[in-house]
């Protein structure tokens, strides 16, 4: 017995260890992948291009540089985390209990299925006018259109995960007289976690558009009005400064949910 014991614990240690090993290789791929774009970036833009339309990635590292030395890349980066990280936080807390509502209740959400589908196709960024003149240019207005953008998300995936727990595998839980939170924690949460973190996953680039198209309509910090300001002054490589830092945003984000989601998995 004890021998058997060893015997998986050492296959345990191998399995984690091949799992690191993938892992590590695979974040050496993704980082030799982004070095040739950015290689292939600055070759472009010295040998066939003109920098004034491009930039050049040498140019925007030193602006950022320039921007965190000041101070202003703080100011400009922390306005707009703040109000996606709001917006996609306001949006799960309540598209996550509304979906599992409308899931458990259909014939409620076959009534409601045009209007929300309805809302879900309006586009948004055609409702970023509206929310400056209700909202004012603060924070609240970028947190509301942050949040108008992912909220559907949630209810959506929220509701097809529900959907698509085995009716079967209920009813047997059932005759066993599992109560109800029971089957909320071992077959309704495993069920819906997935789908809360994939929809945390698209909703951290469209929170984050959210909150850069109301700081392009109406703002005085924010990353979406640094690349307006920089936009009107035909400073390209400030343009593309904000873009950097907002691409590098949404990488570190879904890294963070990609690490939270392995964990759930090993969980499930």
């Amino acid at each position: 017995m004890t021998d058997t014991a060893n015997a998986d614990e050492r296959q345990l240690v191998r399995q984690g260890n091949g799992r690191k090993l993938l892992v590590g290789r695979k974040a050496l791929e993704q980082i030799a992948v982004i070095v040739v774009l950015l290689g292939l970036w600055e070759f472009a833009s010295r040998t066939l291009l003109n920098p004034f339309w491009c930039s050049r990635p040498t140019m925007i590292a030193e602006r950022i540089w320039e921007l965190a030395v000041s101070g202003e890349l703080w100011i400009h980066t922390s306005t707009t985390v703040q109000e996606a990280g709001l917006g996609l936080l306001l949006a799960a807390v309540i598209g996550i209990p509304l979906g599992i509502g409308l899931a458990r209740a259909p014939r409620i959400a076959s009534m409601f299925d045009p209007v929300i589908m309805g809302l879900y196709g309006l586009p948004r960024v055609a409702l970023a006018p509206l929310f400056i003149l209700w909202f004012g240019i603060g924070l609240f207005s970028k947190i509301m259109m942050a949040f108008t953008m992912v909220v559907f998300i949630f209810l959506l995936n929220v509701m097809e995960g529900i959907r698509t727990i085995d009716q079967d595998h209920l009813d047997l839980m059932r005759s066993m007289r599992a109560g109800r939170f029971y089957l909320v924690y071992r077959v309704l949460l495993p069920a819906v976690v997935p789908w809360i973190l994939a929809s945390f996953r698209i909703g951290v680039g469209l929170a984050l558009i959210g909150a850069v198209v109301g700081e392009l309509i109406g703002a005085s910090r924010g990353l979406g009005w640094y690349v307006e300001s920089s936009g009107g002054q035909l400073d390209t490589t400030g343009v593309f400064t904000g873009l950097v830092v907002l691409m590098i945003l949404a990488m570190l984000a879904n890294q963070i949910i990609g690490f939270a989601e392995r964990r759930v998995i090993k969980w499930r």
